[in-house]
């Protein structure tokens, strides 16, 4: 039966481990948490005149630097100036240049969340008329590559060493205080804190490169530390660190001193160190609450200390869980799990299953917030997903309950039921009398080997009789001694044997350590499960985002159909008398079919006058359409208008005035418009 576990245990595991990596690189970079919801000017306008600046607004406030908002023209070439500035909370604005000439201008933008995740973006405006632009304007991808990918496994490193330190030592000293002195469980405990302990260092590192340039080289910038270091994340990562260090002295007490203490001792001090202990994982836990999800969004001042006990009842549920499973199956024979023990756990994970129902509801709703979001999110579905796999452990731990409630707990040399009975097994029987057997034979070996030792005086072995020779009293002692050593390592290899022998025949202990295996099992995914979603721009902020750019989105068409959104100035200059002036196209709506176009012809001091003629010519080059003829009407001095002018498709068209000063002196300015 145990030689068939093994290679089960490693099947499951490498299993594990695959679905694991599946989750993790299929997160890809980290979803944006704050989402852009307006721009001034806004995604894909043409505006008359140059702007003095740029203006971002987000779904949350952002931490910028220096390079963090930048304007590009046409070449690539930067047109702002200075560093961005804070207007309102949520919008942040950046100076350009003046003087900027026609053509498309890229905005790019990389910020940081309040809730630690990066955030990036780019879109393009035009002045005066769109143009050609060598600047890629494509979804910028930020949290992704070699670095996105270490980050995320050093979070889900973090979380798993977090879970296996403090749910470990909680198993320890509230469910099985014997396994103090357990070899395993000391490993695990220790593993947890190192495995935590370098992943943080790791966070540290990666930090400055993860929210940045995202490459390889640049996690060993002193420069970009130095800027971590000034952060929210980077203050509880160093937290973090200090209170490891705490952690390691409770570690030390935990599986020193403590069980060296006699009975009355070692309750004071499980008193000492619970309180202790207690206080060193809120402390842990808080780190995460103090920078991610709960610090931002809805009461966060209910959110974070919500978020430091469902972290603490994962923690005593699944580092328990795994610390039982050590124990199960690494344990040695004469100090096995006993019944109570697994009981203990069972109200532990019970209690915690309920703290995380009652957390755990209240963090949907502050994330999600709405069934659409459930159910049409990212979040929403992976939340679904982690629902999911909590009432598989649910269903799963009531298993290993009734497994508990017939668990034949084994004790050196004896086997007795989980209840009071005390009854010996007929199994336990034949090991017995097998036991009873085998320690004859080795004492009867000893004594032997000891007649044989202390033999008469001058007497000679068959060895010494062929050689000749004769024993000398200190290789006889030697020999003895050795040979006792010898013996009593083999009775008490066999003595552990028998005892791991009639451990694993139970069937009930059997089917715990399986069903906790299966447990553990899904345990690891949902960790993965959990890593990923915190990474996921929750839906609550998604839809809220989307609400947003949709309703900034009908604003500017109102407004734009209601004031006629297209306006076009062109200076002209026909060379004759009175030939200088400037002529104003209004095009309202600016919309694909009918259109009002109004003309206004004035001085370059801003009088209104006549001339001769004026007539005006749509082209869209793309496509090869026109120019199509307009003949405006004249309305008043310096004014035409035409109605129903008809444009046949969206697109970027060329505008083409044609002014005519008298009967030989005219000319022929042109400019683009965005219509449609």
């Amino acid at each position: 039966m145990t030689q068939t576990t093994a290679p089960r245990v490693r099947t499951l595991v490498l299993l594990l481990l695959a679905v694991t990596g599946m989750l993790l690189a299929g997160a890809g970079p980290a979803s944006a948490h704050a989402a852009l919801t307006g721009s001034d000017p806004q995604q894909g306008v043409v505006v008359d005149k140059a702007p003095t600046q740029v203006s971002l607004t987000f779904s949350e406030k952002v931490a910028m630097n220096d390079d963090s908002l930048r304007v590009l023209d046409p070449k690539g070439a930067r047109v702002d100036t200075g560093n961005p500035s804070d207007i309102s909370g949520t919008t942040y604005a950046v100076r350009l240049r003046a003087g900027l000439s026609d053509g498309t201008y890229t905005v790019t933008y990389q910020v940081v969340s309040a809730d630690s995740h990066p955030v990036a973006g780019a879109y393009t405006f035009s002045v005066g008329a769109p143009s050609k632009t060598s600047v890629a304007v494509g979804g910028q991808e930020v949290g992704g590559g070699i670095v996105g990918l270490l980050y995320g496994l050093g979070r889900y490193v973090s979380y798993a060493g977090f879970i296996v330190l403090a749910g470990g030592a909680a198993f320890v000293l509230a469910c099985w205080q014997r396994g103090a002195g357990v070899r395993v469980l000391q490993r695990l405990v220790v593993s947890g804190w190192v495995a935590l302990t370098a992943a943080t260092l790791a966070l540290l590192l990666l930090r400055g490169s993860y929210t940045t340039s995202g490459k390889a080289g640049d996690v060993f910038d002193l420069d970009l530390l130095g800027q971590v270091l000034q952060t929210k994340t980077g203050a509880a990562l160093v937290s973090r660190l200090l209170l490891l260090a705490a952690a390691a002295l409770f570690v030390a007490v935990l599986f020193g001193a403590y069980e060296k203490r006699d009975d009355e001792e070692k309750r004071d001090l499980t008193f000492g160190l619970a309180i202790g202990g207690t206080v060193v994982a809120a402390g842990l836990a808080a780190s995460w609450a103090m920078a991610e999800h709960a610090s931002v969004g809805l009461q966060p001042g209910i959110a974070m200390p919500v978020d430091v006990v469902h972290l603490l009842a994962v923690a005593a549920w699944l580092g328990g869980l795994v610390a039982l499973l050590v124990a199960l199956y690494r344990a040695p024979a004469d100090t096995p799990v006993e019944a109570s023990a697994v009981r203990r756990f069972s109200r532990v994970a019970f209690g915690s299953v309920l703290t995380l129902v009652a957390t755990g509801t209240y963090q949907a709703w502050r994330q999600v917030g709405t069934w659409s979001a459930l159910t049409g999110t990212r979040y929403g579905q992976l939340l679904l997903a982690k629902i999911g796999l909590v009432l598989l452990l649910v269903g799963l731990g009531w298993f290993s309950r009734r497994w508990t409630g017939r668990l034949a707990q084994t004790a050196p040399g004896t086997a007795t039921g989980a209840g009071t009975t005390g009854r010996t097994s007929p199994a336990a029987e034949e090991t017995q009398a097998a036991e009873r057997k085998e320690t004859a034979a080795v004492r009867k070996g000893a004594t032997g080997a000891a007649s044989s030792a202390d033999g008469e005086p001058g007497g000679t072995s068959s060895a010494d009789g062929d050689s000749g020779g004769t024993h000398s009293p200190d290789d006889d002692s030697g020999g003895d001694s050795r040979r006792t050593a010898q013996l009593a390592r083999q009775r008490a290899a066999m003595d552990a044997a028998r005892q791991k022998r009639l451990r694993d025949a139970d069937p009930h202990r059997f089917g715990l350590r399986r069903s906790v295996l299966t447990e553990a099992g899904v345990a690891v995914v949902l960790l993965a499960v959990t890593t990923v979603l915190t990474q996921t721009e929750p839906g609550r902020t998604e839809e809220e985002a989307k609400a947003a750019t949709t309703s900034s989105a009908a604003s500017s068409n109102s407004s734009s159909s209601s004031a006629g959104a297209v306006t076009l100035d062109m200076p002209f200059d026909t060379g004759g008398q009175n030939g200088k002036g400037v002529v104003r196209l209004d095009i309202d709506p600016a919309r694909v079919g009918g259109n009002e176009l109004h003309v206004y012809v004035q001085r370059p001091d801003g009088q209104a006058f006549d001339i001769p003629e004026v007539k005006v010519a749509f082209t869209l080059t793309a496509k090869k359409i026109g120019p199509l003829p307009v003949a405006p009407d004249h309305i008043t001095t310096g004014h035409w208008a035409a109605s129903g002018v008809q444009i046949p498709m969206a697109g970027d068209w060329k505008v083409a005035v044609t002014v005519r000063t008298s009967d030989i002196d005219q000319v022929t300015v042109t400019k683009n418009a965005q219509i449609g």
